[in-house]
């Protein structure tokens, strides 16, 4: 019977220091940090100017300025709240670690803007109000949130100088979607005046049968004496 070989397997001290590396929490944060990872934390504390998170066992610090896309008017209402951070500073030597949730917020506004641009058809009338008027058009904050700009020319079926010769901010208004591009939405009401205005009726002209006609010239010359 062959005697059994034992392998034997020697690490060496920059084994130790390699596995120590990948276990440094510092390293650890450093790469969510290179590759923008999200992570999902508690708000466990709030300080001046701020909130307090854990990551990896790490003390990180999320500025007010960048847990919300809005003022913060009372932090207390984040306590033991789970939110979505990014690592966007991580220095081991001061021992500070900065979180941000602003950019994954944005990330998340952008997209819902996105689809709900995207549900949105060309020639459907919606309603909507004046949010603003410039010398160029008037832009409509339409009921669900987005806003879309009226061009001067398509504001009245009448020749205009100026917006407000017709509208003033806070007015109510149905327009009509005509274009799309590039996440701008382009409006009409001259569109749906157009639609409304009534058609003139169509006069139906008879015409005389051709022995009516004839009838009539020989009535018209047989008193004639030549």
């Amino acid at each position: 019977m062959e005697n059994e070989q034992v392998m034997e397997t020697t690490e060496t001290m920059a084994d130790y220091e390699e596995h120590f590396d990948d276990a440094n929490p510092w390293n650890i944060v450093q790469g969510y940090l290179d590759n923008g990872t999200v992570l999902h934390v508690t708000v466990e504390g709030i300080v001046n100017g701020g909130v307090i998170a854990m990551v990896e066992g790490i003390r990180g610090f999320i500025p007010a300025s960048r847990l919300s896309l809005s003022y913060i008017e009372d932090l207390e209402t984040y306590l033991l709240k789970e939110v979505d951070v990014k690592v966007i500073e991580a220095d081991p030597a001061e021992n500070r670690l900065i979180l941000s949730a602003r950019e994954i917020l944005r990330e998340q506004e952008k997209k819902a803007k996105e689809d709900l641009i995207n549900s949105v058809k060309v020639g459907s009338v919606m309603k909507g109000k004046v949010e603003s008027l410039q010398s160029y058009g008037a832009f409509i904050r339409l009921d669900n949130g987005l806003s879309g700009l009226v061009h001067i020319s398509q504001i009245s079926t009448q020749r205009i100088k100026t917006p407000d010769q017709v509208l003033k901010a806070g007015d109510e208004v149905d327009v009509k979607v005509i274009g799309i591009k590039d996440g701008k939405i382009s409006l009409s009401m001259k569109a749906l005046m157009t639609e409304k205005e009534p058609q003139e009726p169509v006069e139906k002209v008879v015409l005389p049968k051709s022995e009516n006609i004839g009838t009539s010239l020989g009535d018209l010359f047989k008193n004639i004496k030549l």
